[in-house]
């Protein structure tokens, strides 16, 4: 196995139009990774190819630079227009320039002979390429494309084999994964929105590689290069590296993931936790166990769902009909909690909340914790939902009263809550109420990002005392970390990594 193999796992992918964007991303990529990847079809013609070799063969960067030349062809997914033949001579080019690896293309190598490939690239290592950008082939096709690949890579110049396409489910995703684990010299790419997840856990699966582009993505389901080393630090992964997660649709709003793994940065644990789009929750459970995950946390629209495909639940999720939080036991049971409840009290502490006319927004998962969890703290519970009936239904349940939204503008409430997804990141301007209807004395918002959300906005224009989301998020997730790992959660710096990234935010929008 060649070095870069074994420590440069994290490919950086450079792909600009010119050759100085491309010499930009370069100086960007070498900070987190010494295996980089020059997209030469990227550049707008051959004069910024030449450039770009000019300036790769006059400084070498630093000789510990693992260089992998593609000039990857239409008909396999890339921007290259020239002939076979002129592909060849453009890698020969990088090769003469610095670039010990090349990646060649499968139809590449199928349209020339082995010999004519190994006249081109010698003394350069070889990486045969297979990409379907519209689907994953049929299982008895994808076996005879990675057969026709590893022929190739034992016949030919070609030391590794890598199979890239669209997975349009953790299901597809699984099956590549499943090369990896049997091919010692094999890279896969799970592609796709639905394969995020899985492309970030085919270094753990045993995949010889995992690409991140520096800045423009070149394939679907791509994770930055900054968010793969920094945020999950992918390139660490091995078999032992636990796996937690989140569900949701949409998910890619969660900060949870940078919430968690800076805790696990902090302690120094190998584990990682990932953002899980999920379009079918039977297609994510029937890969809990192959992922191995251990935990994952739960967020819309699957709080109520997920209930049908757990082992069991703790009394006061089963009470409330919602989970927030599962935890994988060792014999592969699924047991469902709801931390939301530890969150509204902690977000409620200055409230007092028994004898507190509360008025819950929404009927959902997160409705539902804060309705059980406020009328055990003795409050007169109301509900208002879009779905009358869904409001009946809660407000039943928890001895309160299902309100309609055209008498609000009569009503008093000590507390209002937005339990809904309305005025979420990133379609940040909208609010459940007007200014009009909000007439309580305090305004709690769950959402979390934006910290002051326009809801929150609108309450504090009237004077309303308010509250952010973000102590419920805080406290729900510590609550998770510790049913997880059986210890105490490091808060400071799970606190610090989120408000960081909302300060980031609120100044994003400002400039």
């Amino acid at each position: 196995m060649h070095r870069f193999m074994k420590n440069g796992r994290l490919c950086a992918v450079v792909a600009a139009r010119t050759s100085s964007e491309a010499l930009r991303q370069v100086h960007k990529a070498l900070r987190y990774t010494t295996t980089v990847e020059l997209r030469l079809d990227w550049l707008a013609g051959p004069a910024e190819v030449q450039k770009l070799l000019k300036s790769l063969g006059a400084r070498r960067f630093r000789s510990a630079v693992e260089w992998i030349a593609t000039c990857r062809r239409q008909n396999a997914g890339g921007k290259f227009r020239g002939s076979v033949i002129d592909q060849l001579r453009l890698l020969r080019s990088a090769i003469r320039a610095g670039c010990r690896w090349v990646d060649v293309e499968i139809e590449t190598v199928q349209a020339v002979s082995l010999l004519l490939c190994l006249m081109y690239i010698k003394p350069a290592h070889g990486i045969v390429s297979f990409h379907d950008f519209r689907a994953l082939p049929r299982p008895e096709r994808l076996s005879q494309i990675v057969s026709q690949l590893n022929r190739i890579c034992s016949d030919g110049p070609f030391e590794t084999f890598k199979v890239a396409v669209k997975c349009a489910s953790l299901r597809d995703s699984l099956r590549l994964l499943k090369i990896a684990s049997r091919r010692s010299n094999s890279i896969v790419a799970p592609m796709g929105k639905l394969a995020s997840a899985a492309r970030i856990l085919s270094l753990r699966a045993g995949s010889r590689m995992a690409y991140a582009p520096v800045e423009q993505s070149t394939a679907p389901g791509q994770i930055s290069l900054r968010q793969f080393r920094e945020l999950y630090r992918g390139g660490d992964f091995d078999s032992g590296t636990r796996v937690y997660g989140v569900i949701g649709n949409p998910v890619e709003h969660s900060l949870s993931p940078l919430l968690f793994n800076a805790g696990f940065q902090a302690r120094k644990l190998n584990s990682v936790y990932l953002p899980f789009l999920v379009s079918d929750l039977r297609d994510f459970m029937a890969a809990v166990k192959p992922l191995g995950i251990r935990g994952f946390s739960v967020t819309l629209p699957f709080k109520q769902k997920l209930l049908r495909f757990l082992d069991g639940c703790d009394a006061l999720a089963d009470s409330i009909g919602a989970v927030n939080t599962v935890t994988v036991r060792a014999d592969g049971t699924l047991i469902g909690y709801n931390t939301d409840s530890v969150g509204i009290l902690v977000a409620l502490k200055r409230q007092a909340i028994s004898g507190s006319r509360i008025l819950i927004l929404g009927a959902g998962g997160a409705a539902r914790a804060a309705a059980f969890t406020l009328m055990q703290a003795g409050a007169s519970l109301y509900v208002c939902s879009r779905r009358r009936g869904k409001a009946i239904e809660l407000a039943r349940a928890v001895h309160g009263d299902a309100v309609q939204r055209t008498g609000l503008r009569k009503r008093f409430f000590d507390v209002i809550i937005n339990a809904t997804p309305v005025g979420m990141y990133p379609r940040e301007r909208s609010s459940p109420l007007r200014a009009s209807e909000l007439n309580c004395s305090l305004a709690f918002d769950m959402v979390y990002r934006p910290r002051k959300t326009h809801f929150l906005r609108l309450a504090a224009e009237r004077g309303i005392d308010t509250v952010s989301g973000l102590e419920m998020f805080l406290a729900q997730a510590t609550a998770q970390w510790e049913i997880w790992t059986g210890t105490e959660a490091p808060r400071d710096a799970m606190r610090r990594a989120v408000e960081k990234a909302l300060r980031l935010d609120e100044r994003k929008k400002r400039t």
